[in-house]
């Protein structure tokens, strides 16, 4: 395809960063400056994720200035020492889309791995009782995580986000009905085993996003993330899949909206 026919593709798709943290300082230019640079590269779609209660309050915060902006409420497992009744009330807000992220981590232990499990077997609890999407972070825990969403019943509508797995981890997590969500991770070459996940996965169980601002992909890696190039993802995976950036775009801003239930809820915003 000519160079300028890739640049149109481009430049006409249409975007959903499902995961994002853009109230963190260190997202370039600030918050708002930061979602207007990404709605002008086509991102008209954001999930803003909180990690405690003072994260998924700026979450909520962002989201009631920002019609294309929706948030969570969740208590990260390296806060779960916290506990979960720090956050409960929060999700009562009408402009909560899902739980999370909830989960485990086992490579940093910065809470006990006992409260860890606690805290997600509650949130998963809350999503089930709710009705809510449920966003999963997992890291050097695979076997653990699928035991404890064995156990407590999966919800319906479950992602693990910034996916680092194999093919064999994308397995486990498609069996269980769950989506997977692809960060900038996927552009780094020495990724091996996550590129051959991406191009295995379904396009109609994949989201992509960002993580801003962490993890920026390859060319931006080492500096901080914004939502903006949630592009970079989607169009590294198209590459890899050798199909168009367009199809990767559609798929997963579709996959987001249907998945948050972004276009079933009643809109709190006055008319």
């Amino acid at each position: 395809m000519p160079t300028e026919a890739i640049d149109a593709e481009q430049g006409s798709a249409r975007w959903a960063d499902s995961h994002c943290h853009v109230y963190d300082e260190r997202i370039p230019d600030g918050t708002d400056p930061a979602l207007e640079a990404a709605r002008d590269g086509g991102v008209d779609t954001f999930v803003v994720v909180g990690c405690d209660r003072a994260t998924s309050v700026s979450a909520l915060e962002v989201s009631a200035r920002h019609r294309d902006v929706w948030a969570t409420v969740g208590l990260h497992p390296h806060e779960a020492s916290h506990g979960t009744d720090t956050i409960r009330d929060l999700l009562d807000h009408p402009r909560v889309v899902a739980v999370g992220e909830a989960g485990l981590d086992h490579h940093y232990d910065h809470s006990p791995r006992q409260q860890q499990a606690e805290a997600f077997r509650v949130q998963i609890g809350w999503a089930n009782e709710r009705s809510l999407p449920l966003v999963i972070h997992t890291r050097e825990a695979w076997e653990e995580t699928f035991d404890i969403l064995d156990a407590e019943g999966i919800p319906d509508r479950t992602v693990f986000h910034c996916f680092t797995g194999s093919v064999t981890e994308l397995e486990g997590c498609l069996e269980r009905g769950a989506l997977v969500s692809f960060s900038g991770i996927v552009t780094f070459p020495s990724a091996t085993d996550l590129r051959e996940a991406a191009v295995r996965c379904p396009l109609d169980s994949m989201l992509v996003e960002t993580d801003s601002p962490y993890l920026a992909p390859v060319p931006h890696r080492g500096r901080p993330n914004h939502p903006a190039l949630v592009a970079t993802v989607g169009t590294a995976i198209a590459d890899l899949r050798d199909i168009a950036v367009t199809t990767v775009a559609d798929a997963t801003r579709s996959n987001t909206r249907i998945f948050f239930g972004l276009d079933d809820r009643d809109d709190p915003w006055p008319s």
